[in-house]
C-alpha cells in the first residue's frame, strides 16, 4: 500500500530536518497551512480556480444532458476502500443512438467544497478500472472553499456506452488539527451530434483496456513506484482484429519525489551528510514497456500541487495542471504485430532515479476492424537511445549541478486489415537541461529547467499519406528559495516560480487539417514567516497568461491574485483577423 498522501502528496508528517544551524539546505517541511487573520463567518467560501481554456460543445450539438454519478464526504479515507458508484449509462446516451445521433463531447465535472485546515491532498476518478481524472485537492480556509474541474473525456465514449463502476480515491486524514471534510458531486455532461447532417466517423476508440490495480483496494488503482529498481506492470491481451493502439499514461509524483526537479546528486548529499530522500539527483524519467520493449517515455510536466513551495501562491489561483493532471500518449501500433497472437502481454512501467513514490497507470485505447476477424502485422524497423550527464562543482553547502538528457525512440510497423495493409511510425525525441545551484551555505537555491519533447505519428497507405500528428512541448521551469533571518527555530522563507507549457501542434488526414499553438505561463512570488513547521505570517502572488490560437477558435486570459483575493482578469474569446503571429507557425518535424 502506498504511503500517506498528501499533495507533498504524500508528505504527511515528515520528520524535521536538522536545526538550520546544522544543516542550511534543503528544506523540505510540509507547513501547517496558514490562516493570515481571523475570518468573518458570514464571508463566502473562496472559489479556487485553474486557468484553462473552457471546453466547448461542438457547433450544431445538443444538450447537456446530465448524470449525477457520484456524491461522497471524503474525511478521514486515507488507507480505506474508494467511494464506488454503480455506473449506468445515462438513457440519453441510448436513446440518441436509437435516433442516429452519435456522442459529440462527453465532459466529467468534479465538484467539492471543503471548511477549515487541511492538507492539499492527491485523487483519482476510475470507471471500471480505467482512469478519467487526476487531480490534487484545494487547500481549505475557516470560511470554506469551492472548486470545479471539468475533463473532456469523450474519448472514452466506449467506456461511458456500457455498465460499470465508478471509483474515487482521496487519501485524507482528519484529527483535532486537521479538520478539513472534502464534500464533492461528481458529474458527466453529454452532448450530441443531431441526426442530420450524418457527422464524420468518431475518432475515438472503440475499446479501452486499464492498465491499473483491480477492486478491492485500500488505495487507489494507480500502481505506487517505490525507487528507481520498481516495476509495475500488468498482463493482458488485445483482440485479433485490433489495428491502432495507443497507450494514455497518467503520471504523478509525491513524497520525496514531490520536488524531484530541485535534488542535488548523491555525492552532494553523502559529502554533506544530508538526507537520503531528497538525493537521485534532479532528472526523472517515466519508462514505459510492452514485454521487454522500451515503446516510449514520458518526461512529465513540473505540477507543482496546492501545498507547494508557498501555499499562499495557489490561493486562489492554483499551479498549471494541479486541478487537471496532464495525461502522455504513447501510440504502439507499431508493436501490434506482436500482439496480435490472442496471448497475455505485459505493459509496465519504471521511473529512472525514483524516490518514493510515484502513483503511474495507462489506459490502451484500441481500434478493432468490424469487418474482419483477424489483423495481421509486424514491425519494420524500432530504435532507442538515452544519455545523461551531471557536472558538479560544490565546496560545502555550495555548488552548482548542471544536469543534462537525451532520448529517441521511434518505431515503425504495418498492420494489414479491411483498411489496407497501412504503415504506421511512432517517434519521441527529448532534451533535457537542469541548472541547480546553492549560494549563502545553501541557503539560497536556484533551479532553471528545461524539457523539450518532440513527438509524432504518420501513417501511410501504400505511397500515400494516410495521417499525421506533429507534437512540440516545451516546459520551462524557474524556481528560486531563500531563507533568513533566522532565530532559534523562526525564520523567513522567501520563494519565486516561474513555469509554463508552450506547445504547437499540427495533424492532417481524413479529417481534415488543424493546428493549434498554446503558451501558457505562470509567475508567482511571495515569503513565509516560518516557527517550527508552522507559518505564522505571510504572502503570496500570482500573475499568469494563457494564450491560445488554433484552428477551431482560441482564447486569451490575463489574471493576478494576492492573498485570496483576485487582482484582476482579463479574458477573450475572439478571433480576430491577422491574428495569427509567430506563436502559430507549424512544429518542426
Amino acid at each position: 500500500m502506498a504511503s500517506l498522501t498528501t499533495s507533498s502528496c504524500l508528505i504527511f508528517l515528515l520528520a524535521l530536518l536538522p536545526p538550520l544551524a546544522a544543516v542550511a539546505v534543503p528544506r523540505r517541511h510540509r507547513f501547517l497551512p496558514l490562516q493570515l487573520a481571523p475570518v468573518n463567518a458570514s464571508e463566502p467560501p473562496t472559489t479556487f480556480l485553474e486557468v484553462d481554456r473552457p471546453i466547448q460543445p461542438p457547433r450544431g450539438s445538443v444538450g447537456p444532458c446530465s448524470a449525477l454519478l457520484l456524491s461522497d464526504s471524503f474525511g478521514y479515507t486515507y488507507g480505506r476502500p474508494p467511494a464506488t458508484a454503480s455506473y449506468v449509462p445515462p438513457e440519453c446516451l441510448a436513446a440518441a443512438r436509437a435516433r442516429g445521433g452519435s456522442l459529440a463531447l462527453a465532459v466529467l465535472e468534479w465538484s467539492a467544497d471543503c471548511r477549515g485546515r487541511q492538507f492539499d491532498r492527491i485523487f483519482g476518478v476510475w470507471l471500471s478500472g480505467a482512469e478519467l481524472l487526476r487531480s490534487c485537492t484545494a487547500e481549505p480556509r475557516p470560511n470554506g472553499i469551492h472548486w470545479s474541474v471539468s475533463r473532456d473525456v469523450t474519448r472514452y465514449a466506449a467506456l461511458l456506452s456500457e455498465p460499470g463502476e465508478v471509483a474515487v480515491y482521496l487519501g485524507n486524514i482528519v484529527d483535532s488539527t486537521y479538520t478539513g471534510v472534502y464534500h464533492a458531486n461528481l458529474t458527466l455532461h453529454l452532448y450530441f451530434h443531431p441526426t442530420t447532417p450524418s457527422p464524420p466517423p468518431p475518432p475515438h476508440s472503440d475499446l479501452v483496456l486499464p492498465i491499473s490495480r483491480s477492486l478491492p483496494l485500500n488505495d487507489g488503482q494507480w500502481f505506487a513506484i517505490q525507487n528507481s529498481t520498481d516495476a509495475q506492470s500488468k498482463k493482458l491481451a488485445i483482440p485479433s482484429n485490433t489495428y491502432r493502439a495507443v497507450l494514455e499514461v497518467f503520471v504523478s509524483f509525491h513524497s520525496n519525489d514531490e520536488d524531484w526537479f530541485t535534488h542535488p546528486p548523491n555525492e552532494y548529499i553523502e559529502a554533506n551528510k544530508l538526507s537520503s530522500n531528497i538525493g537521485n539527483g534532479a532528472f526523472r524519467e517515466v519508462i514505459v514497456k510492452v514485454n521487454e520493449d522500451i515503446v516510449g517515455a514520458v518526461w512529465p510536466f513540473t505540477v507543482i500541487y496546492t501545498g507547494g513551495v508557498n501555499p499562499l501562491f495557489w490561493r486562489p489561483i492554483t499551479g498549471i495542471g494541479s486541478f487537471n493532471l496532464p495525461t502522455y500518449d504513447i501510440d504502439i501500433t507499431p508493436f501490434l504485430g506482436k500482439l496480435l497472437d490472442g496471448k497475455e502481454h505485459e505493459f509496465g512501467f519504471g521511473v529512472t532515479n525514483a524516490l518514493d513514490v510515484w502513483f503511474i497507470d495507462a489506459n490502451l485505447h484500441l481500434w478493432l476492424d468490424h469487418k474482419s476477424g483477424k489483423t495481421t502485422g509486424g514491425i519494420v524497423s524500432y530504435d532507442t537511445s538515452t544519455s545523461a550527464n551531471v557536472d558538479s562543482e560544490f565546496s560545502g553547502l555550495d555548488g552548482r549541478f548542471m544536469s543534462s538528457a537525451s532520448r529517441h525512440v521511434s518505431a515503425t510497423g504495418w498492420v494489414e486489415s479491411s483498411h489496407g495493409k497501412v504503415m504506421t511510425t511512432f517517434y519521441q525525441r527529448f532534451s533535457y537541461k537542469n541548472s541547480n545551484v546553492y549560494s549563502k551555505n545553501g541557503s539560497e537555491q536556484v533551479v532553471n529547467q528545461t524539457i523539450d519533447v518532440k513527438s509524432g505519428v504518420f501513417t501511410t497507405n501504400g505511397a500515400v499519406l494516410h495521417s499525421e500528428e506533429v507534437v512540440h512541448q516545451v516546459f520551462p521551469l524557474y524556481l528560486f528559495s531563500g531563507t533568513s533571518d533566522e532565530v532559534g527555530d523562526e525564520y523567513s522563507l522567501v520563494s519565486a516560480v516561474k513555469l509554463g507549457i508552450n506547445e504547437k501542434r499540427v495533424s492532417g488526414g481524413e479529417q481534415g487539417f488543424s493546428y493549434s499553438s498554446l503558451r501558457n505561463a505562470q509567475s508567482a512570488r511571495g515569503s513565509m514567516r516560518v516557527k517550527g513547521n508552522l507559518v505564522t505570517s505571510g504572502y503570496g502572488e500570482n500573475h499568469q497568461v494563457y494564450k491560445y490560437l488554433g484552428t477551431h477558435g482560441c482564447y486569451f486570459r490575463d489574471v493576478s491574485s494576492k492573498n485570496y483575493t483576485i487582482i484582476f482578469d482579463h479574458s477573450d474569446d475572439s478571433c480576430l483577423k491577422g491574428s495569427r503571429d509567430k506563436d502559430s507557425r507549424l512544429p518542426s518535424r
